[in-house]
């Protein structure tokens, strides 16, 4: 068996696991702890793992099965790719960057990251600004954090992260079946939950 160890995020202690599909070739999930943080990991036969659209899937899907237990209440996500060699070593970065970790937790605790976009057709000629401006404050109503727009398309109208209250996920997605039915003209995309990469940010700079 391997000990590398190939991570999806950080919780608070906890002990767990779940067979679940994992990066690599392993069937199981499961917490290595330190202190009063616990990284989520699974084996795997490198620590640099080759990046494939199925492997960035796999990453995502385990985040969201962890985040749906009801045992954990908030989960920092690493940035896909992250192996380490052993426990110690994976150790010493949970050590190295505890505060980090722990302030990243506390900031997140009970909130969920949620996606939407607009989408236009190639031709529509549209109030977007008033949209826009309109649907923002709609949604930023019912989230405790929100991203800038990411508008890398011309089709375009709004694209945004949110951070939203666990229990208040249900009332966010009403007011977004509420605009679907009112922008009828726009495509509107609705993801999520994922874990809150676009509220976090913690540089780890393991010595793998």
């Amino acid at each position: 068996m391997s000990s590398n160890r190939y991570v999806y995020g950080v919780v608070e202690k906890n002990d767990f696991e779940f067979d679940t599909e994992t990066v690599g070739d392993a069937d199981r999930v499961y917490t290595v702890t330190y202190r009063s943080l616990s990284a989520v990991v699974s084996d795997i036969d490198t620590t640099d793992p080759e990046r494939t659209d199925e492997d960035s899937k796999t990453h995502d899907e385990v985040l969201r099965d962890v985040l749906e237990r009801d045992d954990v209440d908030a989960v920092v996500p690493m940035q896909f790719g992250m192996a380490f060699k052993d426990n110690r070593s994976l150790k010493s970065v949970l050590r190295g960057a505890r505060r980090a970790f722990r302030k990243a937790l506390n900031e997140v605790d009970g909130h969920v990251e949620l996606g939407v976009k607009l989408v236009a057709g190639e031709d529509d000629e549209l109030p977007r600004d008033e949209i826009r401006e309109d649907v923002g404050e709609r949604l930023a109503a019912v989230a405790e954090s929100e991203t800038e727009d990411d508008l890398f398309s011309d089709r375009l109208v709004l694209n945004r992260s949110y951070l939203v209250a666990t229990e208040d996920r249900e009332t966010f997605a009403a007011e977004v079946g509420e605009i679907r039915d009112e922008y009828g003209e726009l495509t509107v995309q609705f993801t999520g939950p994922w874990a809150p990469y676009n509220f976090v940010d913690i540089h780890v700079g393991a010595q793998r």
